[in-house]
């Protein structure tokens, strides 16, 4: 195995490792579906947040009737690549009935308002054929509807981007500035290595949660300050991690030789250390994916991640653990397992690159 390249030598392991297969295959499906999103989403609307709140906390495959309308208001009709990102706003106006019939110009329909109350009688006038004036269509809500009667499958797919991508801007940011701080600290030595030290110790005592909050707080609420906040919160582990591995590397032979041949200390670093001590930052990057999502749902719980109505599977616990207790228990529950599987695969992941590449510890030299 050590005739392999690096990356032959992963696949081989993780081939071995049919666990760790199936969390890459996990992956790769959310990350999928995250990238379709809009596209494979029953609720095409811009948030997922087109509200029925007739028909709020509706079970699992629950079915009805919805009559629509055609909006007066002119609503634009966006390109595939836009509606992949953002969706489409809705060209009509939805009304849930249980029966109707035309007569003249007018639609006169029983339109339903809950389960325990008879249909109200109501008349609509047609609007104009053109364009698609009206029609009455048959859905089915495979995971239910939430309190505000939006389709809980539709946010739970875009949930999915928010979460993969909080985990890969947090992971960049958090890798950049811990890769270039841990090897500064550790070829340099001195008092650059001493202050860089102190200051990860400082950082390092502090819970994780609590210095996202607090970021949070300074940068404001928003995604894109989550981005920045968990990446600030994960970049400690990753430069104690590469400071040690330079420690360990930057007395061996060859990289004597570099410096007797006149390379400058960036090119040392970059061409010489940092290419054997890939393996370690790798695992440590699948691990701190994990907890970034992590630190975006408990964030997005406690109110401090992206705002609604953006749905991200934290507010959607938030919205509705109170139903725990009662006979809707998988609003909550469902999120919940979405989050569970997406860190449990990453995990698998981080334990197949472990393997490939041989790290017995993930123990920080000093």
């Amino acid at each position: 195995m050590t005739d392999l390249s690096p990356s032959q030598r992963t696949w081989k392991v993780f081939k071995r490792n049919k666990i760790a297969v199936g969390g890459l295959v996990l992956i790769i499906f959310m990350l999928i579906v995250a990238i379709l999103g809009y596209l494979i989403m029953p609720d095409q609307t811009p948030l997922a947040n087109n509200m029925t709140i007739q028909l709020s906390i509706k079970k699992p495959g629950s079915q009805f009737t919805i009559l629509r309308l055609r909006k007066t208001e002119p609503v634009d009709t966006v390109n595939i690549f836009s509606k992949m990102l953002f969706g489409q706003p809705s060209f009509y106006k939805e009304i849930p009935i249980t029966g109707y019939h035309v007569k003249g110009d007018s639609i006169y329909v029983s339109e339903y308002i809950g389960t325990e109350d008879k249909p109200e009688k109501k008349a609509y006038k047609t609007p104009p054929p053109a364009g698609g004036g009206w029609g009455a269509i048959h859905r089915t809500y495979w995971l239910g509807t939430d309190i505000y009667g939006r389709d809980l499958l539709s946010r739970l797919i875009l949930g999915t981007r928010v979460s993969l991508s909080v985990g890969l801007m947090s992971v960049i940011i958090s890798m950049l500035l811990g890769v270039t701080i841990g090897a500064v600290a550790g070829y340099f030595g001195g008092w650059i290595d001493g202050a860089l030290s102190w200051l990860m110790n400082i950082l390092w005592a502090l819970p994780a949660l609590l210095l996202v909050i607090a970021i949070s707080f300074a940068l404001g609420k928003g995604l894109w300050q989550i981005f920045i906040a968990v990446g600030l919160s994960m970049w400690v582990e990753v430069a104690r991690l590469v400071r040690g591995q330079v420690l360990s590397l930057k007395q061996v032979e060859y990289i004597e030789a570099a410096r007797s041949l006149g390379f400058n200390n960036a090119r040392i670093i970059s061409k010489h250390i940092l290419p054997n001590i890939i393996g370690p930052i790798l695992v440590l990057a699948s691990s701190n994916f994990a907890s970034a999502i992590l630190l975006e749902a408990g964030l997005s719980f406690l109110g401090f991640g992206a705002q609604p109505p953006m749905p991200t599977w934290g507010s959607m616990i938030k919205e509705h653990y109170g139903y725990i207790v009662m006979d809707s228990a998988y609003l909550a529950i469902i999120p919940g397992l979405a989050i569970m599987l997406l860190v449990y695969a990453f995990n698998l992941v981080t334990v197949g690159l472990r393997d490939a590449f041989d790290i017995k510890s993930q123990s920080t030299r000093f």
